[in-house]
């Protein structure tokens, strides 16, 4: 996802007129915190994933597997995640929710 991060976000980036250069060294600094999922830990609900996706981006069922697997929500802004059966969080959401969190 690091990959198709690197891919997408300059052009989300420069859509929201927010500098390009510190967010793509941020993203990378992110890959020490974060621990990749397995292929083998998410597999098996890939059949379930792609059914959900049916008529959607069928390329993004390891995201789902993945978060049916963890039994966790999607952070996203991609469109085919939403009503898949999994919450998703938009990045305005996220905001709004450490920004609250960092009150209490």
């Amino acid at each position: 996802m690091f990959e198709e991060a690197r891919e997408h976000l300059p052009d989300l980036l420069e859509r929201r007129k927010v500098p390009v250069g510190p967010a793509l060294q941020y993203l990378e600094s992110l890959g020490a915190l974060i621990q990749t999922v397995e292929r083998d830990t998410y597999v098996g609900f890939e059949e379930i994933a792609n059914v959900r996706l049916r008529g959607r981006d069928l390329d993004d069922w390891p995201i789902l597997a993945a978060a049916l697997a963890l039994r966790c929500p999607i952070w996203t802004e991609d469109t085919d995640f939403f009503g898949c059966g999994v919450a998703t969080w938009t990045t305005d959401r996220v905001e709004l929710y450490l920004s609250e969190a960092a009150l209490e």
